[in-house]
Formats: structure tokens, sequence, C-alpha cells
């Protein structure tokens, strides 16, 4: 394993932590990405003994949300992943330079690193017209990619538009934009979906990197199962509101104000692959993920999805629907159940008045028929 003085020595020198938050970090990891009992000590060996591995990071076709995401990240902070954790060796955005000093500084790190570097591509890349809407240092997007990939270790997909093309491939998609996986066919491409992704998804593939020499179990879409195994449904805040048939049917309504399901509203939640509600965003709380501040998801970490299905649109029920006793999540078009009817089943069927009430308030709108529709 290793010498408890050695890396305590070599945490404060480094990390400026002492051995046991540093611990907590590596741990933190670990459960991220679902590692089993010990990979925490074997993430911290690498992390102080090993060399930082080089990282060359691409702009394309994107907002920079992706880098603004990884700025704001706590554990570590910045400073700390770039100078401590790996060696940022080429980032437009975060270089001081520009010009032709930074193109260098990009062909120096792929010559001392071939074969070892990691590869890092934020935005979309546009193929029309042999890729000409988007260039860097004179090369295209696409003449970029191909290039810095050939001597990576590794390649990862940051964003949507990096991952499947995101907003930028939406129609009419004039400049041909596409994701990475469709561009480097053959090589192994992680994809970290999200706009913008979570921080640690990313910083946790590049620790697995580091630590075992290789990189996550990913889905079929390329992304880590860790991270994108779960729907986002399943572990949402209000996932209590759907279960019980509590639903927000307009912005700023009595259920809305109540923090009650959003699904009515449009969110895709029940449809979209993401540990959003899991890990947050920002270390802020739970108001710094869409669905927390009141805003349905938009399923920016589906293909199809994001950017593709309009937000008021109704998702497409996975795995959960709510229990029978309650209204239907969606209901036929017309005027719904009366009041009068629901009285006479509670009559018949020797119901107490109480409940009955229960099941009428349960309805909302749809007593007036101004919740109907069928499933989209």
């Amino acid at each position: 394993m290793y010498d408890d003085t050695e890396i305590s020595r070599e945490i404060a020198n480094r990390f400026n932590l002492d051995r046991r938050d540093f611990l907590k970090f590596c741990a933190a990891m670990a459960a991220t990405m679902g590692l089993p009992k010990g990979a925490d000590a074997q993430i911290a060996q690498a992390m102080t003994a090993k060399e930082r591995p080089s990282v060359i990071w691409l702009h394309f076709q994107e907002c920079t949300g992706c880098t603004e995401s990884m700025l704001r990240a706590e554990h570590p902070t910045i400073e700390k992943l770039i100078l401590e954790i790996i060696s940022l060796d080429y980032h437009e955005t975060l270089f001081a330079a520009a010009g032709h000093q930074v193109e260098a500084a990009r062909e120096a790190a792929m010559k001392k690193n071939w074969g070892k570097y990691v590869l890092v591509i934020e935005g979309a890349i546009p193929v029309k017209d042999n890729g000409i809407y988007c260039k860097v240092g004179g090369k295209t997007a696409l003449q970029l990619t191909k290039e810095c990939a050939e001597g990576a270790a590794a390649v990862i997909a940051i964003g949507s538009c990096a991952s499947w093309g995101g907003m930028p491939s939406t129609p009419p998609n004039p400049t041909g934009s596409t994701g990475v996986p469709e561009i480097l066919v053959g090589k192994p491409v992680v994809t970290i979906p999200g706009c913008p992704p979570n921080p640690y998804n990313f910083l946790s593939t590049v620790v697995h990197f580091l630590t075992f020499g290789a990189l996550p179990a990913v889905d079929d879409k390329g992304r880590p199962k860790f991270a994108y195994s779960r729907l986002i449904h399943e572990n949402c805040e209000r996932r209590a509101h759907f279960d019980a048939g509590r639903f927000a049917l307009e912005f700023g309504d009595e259920g809305h104000r109540k923090g009650y399901c959003l699904y009515k509203l449009g969110c895709k939640g029940p449809e979209t692959y993401a540990n959003c509600p899991a890990i947050l965003f920002n270390d802020v709380g739970s108001g710094s993920w869409p669905v927390g501040t009141g805003h349905p998801c938009i399923g920016c970490t589906e293909k199809g999805i994001g950017f593709a299905k309009p937000i008021h649109a109704l998702a497409e029920l996975q795995n959960q629907r709510p229990p029978v006793g309650y209204p239907r999540v969606v209901e036929e078009q017309g005027a719904g159940a009366s009041i009068g009817a629901i009285a006479t089943v509670a009559a018949v069927g020797g119901l107490a008045i109480g409940a009955g009430a229960k099941l009428v308030g349960n309805l909302g709108k749809s007593e007036d028929g101004q919740d109907s529709g069928k499933q989209g």
C-alpha cells in the first residue's frame, strides 16, 4: 500500500489538506463511481504517487458552460484540480497566452506525452463543407479532433454538444454539427452529457483513469454507468408528490408553490438518465438544479429529448406510475370526472365522505377539463 507519513507529507505539500480531509475526498470519489471497498486507498495512492496526467482540452461549437461548471467545483477547487491532480496543458479559455503561443503549447504537450495524454473535447463539431464553420489556429475542429485523438490514451466528450451534438445540432443544423463519437468511429469515447454536466462526473472519470489506467464502465451511449444508470425521476426530491398524485398544473399555481411534481409541466425526469438530484451542483443545496428551482427537467443528457422535445411536452414514463387509487397522470380528452359522478361512486361503494372529498381534491383542475390531453 503506502506509508502514512509519506502520504501525509505529500498531501500537505500538494493539496494543502490534512490527511483526514484528503481521504474523505478519495472516499467520496470511490462512492460516486460505485467502486468496491478499498478503492479509496487506491485513489489516494494514485493521486499522490503517480505523475499527473497531461490533459488537452479543445473547444468547438459550445457556450463554454462546461468549463464554467468545472470552474465552480469545490472538491477540489479548480486550482487544485489543474495544478495538483491533472496537468492542464492546453485550454483556450483558461490560458493566459493566445495565438501561436497556445498552439505551440498544445503541440509540445502532445509530443511529450504521446500515447499517454487525456483528450477532452467541449462542443459540437461541424462536418458540413469539410468543417469550415469552426476553426482554431487555422485548423478546422474536424482536423484538430482527429489529430489530437490519434495520440490520446483516452478521449472524453464533455457536455451534450460534444456527446451527441447538443443544441448546435438541432434542426435545421446548417453546419452539420455532430458529436465526438460520430467523428472518432472505432476509438472509445467516454461521453459526459449535460448542459452543463456536473463537474464531479468529469472529475470522477479522470480519477478513475488515473487510478486504474482505464476509463470507467459505460452504457451503450458511452456514458459512465456510475452517473447515468438511473433515471432522474428515481431520486428526484419531488418524487413523493408524483407517487401521491400531486402535480403543479401551471407555473405559479398552488401546487407549484408547494413544491408538487412538475411532470404535467413537461418535466423530462421520467425519461432522462443522470445523477443530477443525487449529487446536485456547486455545493449550494437543492436549489442548484432545474427541478430544485421549480423548472421542469429538459432532458439535456438525452439525445432526441434535450433541445428536441418541446419543454411542455409530457415525458414518456419509463417504469413508474402513480398508484391506481389516484387520478391518472394524463386524463383522456374531455371534461374529466365530475364531482357528482365521484359522489355517486362513493355512495354506491360505501366510501367515507372524507375519502371521496380527498379523491376529488387530488383531481385538481381535471374537474374542469383544463388538464386534458393524451400522453405524448
